[in-house]
């Protein structure tokens, strides 16, 4: 997630230096293939909620009719009385709990660097050296927050991650430092099972037949049970495409301590998701690899010796969910100096287990205005309006963007919280857009200072 910040050159940072500004917007792709199975099938129209209006209180701009509720903010008493809200608020997905209530479970990226920890409790922490975890906040009908309390503690690198079909919150350590590395007295890089309403029921396991890598995201096959997995490792060799076979698929919580096989992605031919750069580009006999040491005791899973045939890489995987009866996943950017095939600026690829299929959906820019989310997509989340929600990370100011059905793109809110200079601004990213389960309201984080908002309004206008 915030990997981007640090590297030495972003498409903005280019574009400015250029003054290669204003260009249009451009998309290449079938956008109506991602909302297969969405609750609704109209779009939004050419301009979606209208302008921006700027907020007079500094913290989040949104379309007229649209407002915001600040649930939580780093720092804060947490109001289980455990400490203080964590910092970096990431990946996050909202639940139906009972009496209308909302459950969400939500991510904190901590490195071990970080000043405000999660805290340690007994029964849900798994290495007491490390920072990051999870918090979940109970929500009634009106987004008054009930609770907030720590869910998981002692993770390292909580990125992203994902729900499952029975209720539950897979939290994705982006991190693979093994036992005496930065201070860690255990493994890392590892899924963990949440439990939103009753975090002690899911304690603080890690899934090690899962794999241990730098994990970014899962999506849950509804049907089967499959668990896909992305993996942001950020030098070559890149990441890789992942899928787990449960030996109890679908059988509700702690089903995936069971253990199962890890297998990796091969496409017959294609080394490097980078190098295909055209829309609509389909490969069939889509081949997956038993991963031989799942666990990495001696070499990193994307290092390890997959035959001479070898596995499919991509660079900066990140965002994954499931859609119609495929799997999508997010390769955030591409760079040639960086090592990968070839550059691009985002690309969504959908694979269809049925047909052993994978195909390149969507092509971000690079003929994108700057403003617009034509580089870098990162989280994503399906809209009960019938589009995206797209969580750029990239530089400069900070929006999250939706996508209309026939790919136009709209302004759905702008950060406000300069945590740079008057001079010099700088703004967090959006992280952890996600919808209550009754598509009512949009739940977001803002990554730094870390923030969690709820915005309603005019919806399914």
């Amino acid at each position: 997630m915030s990997e981007t910040a640090a590297t030495s050159s972003t498409r903005r940072q280019m574009l400015a230096r250029t003054g290669v500004l204003g260009v249009s917007i451009a998309f290449a792709g079938n956008l109506s293939e991602l909302f297969t199975g969405t609750a609704a099938a109209q779009s939004l129209g050419h301009t979606g909620y209208g302008p921006l209006v700027p907020d007079p209180n500094g913290l989040l701009d949104l379309p007229k009719g649209f407002r915001y509720r600040v649930l939580s903010r780093e720092g804060d008493p947490l109001r289980s009385g455990e400490g203080t809200v964590p910092s970096n608020h990431d990946g996050m997905s909202a639940f139906a709990g009972r009496h209308h209530q909302v459950h969400l479970v939500r991510n904190h990226e901590n490195r071990h660097t970080a000043t405000l920890a999660v805290p340690t409790v007994k029964g849900l922490t798994y290495d007491p050296a490390a920072k990051g975890g999870c918090t979940a906040l109970t929500l009634d009908s009106r987004n008054r927050v009930l609770s907030e309390r720590v869910a998981i503690a002692g993770t390292a690198v909580n990125c992203a991650g994902g729900p499952t079909p029975w209720g539950t919150w897979l939290t994705c350590e982006e991190n693979e430092d093994k036992a005496g590395t930065n201070g860690y007295t255990k493994d890392h890089g590892f899924i963990f099972e949440v439990h939103p309403a009753d975090p002690l029921r899911s304690g603080a396991v890690p899934l090690t037949a899962m794999g241990r890598f730098q994990h970014e995201a899962i999506a849950v096959d509804p049907k089967r049970g499959i668990v896909y997995e992305t993996e942001d490792a950020f030098l070559k060799p890149f990441g890789l495409f992942y899928r787990f076979l449960p030996e109890k698929p679908l059988s509700g919580l702690g089903s995936l301590r069971a253990g199962g096989r890890l297998q990796a992605m091969r496409v017959p031919g294609v080394p490097d998701l980078s190098s295909i750069q055209e829309t609509g580009a389909c490969f069939d006999g889509v081949e997956w690899v038993d991963v031989p040491d799942p666990l990495a005791a001696e070499t990193p899973i994307r290092l390890q010796d997959f035959g001479p045939k070898g596995v499919t890489h991509a660079q900066k995987l990140e965002g994954c969910y499931w859609g119609g009866r495929s799997v999508y996943f997010v390769s955030s950017f591409a760079r040639s100096a960086e090592g990968s095939a070839a550059d691009h600026f985002g690309q969504i690829w959908r694979y269809d287990p049925s047909e052993r299929r994978l195909t390149l959906v969507i092509v971000f820019g690079p003929d994108t205005d700057v403003q617009l989310p034509g580089e870098s997509p990162d989280n994503i989340c399906l809209a009960p309006s019938g589009g995206l929600m797209v969580c750029e990370d990239g530089n400069g100011a900070q929006h999250v963007y939706g996508v209309t059905r026939r790919g136009e793109v709209y302004p759905m809110a702008r950060g406000r919280q300069n945590i740079g200079t008057p001079e010099e601004p700088e703004w967090g990213e959006f992280a952890g857009v996600t919808f209550s389960p009754d598509g009512e309201t949009m739940y977001v984080n803002c990554y730094t200072p870390g923030t969690t908002f709820a915005v309603t309004g005019p919806w399914r206008r």
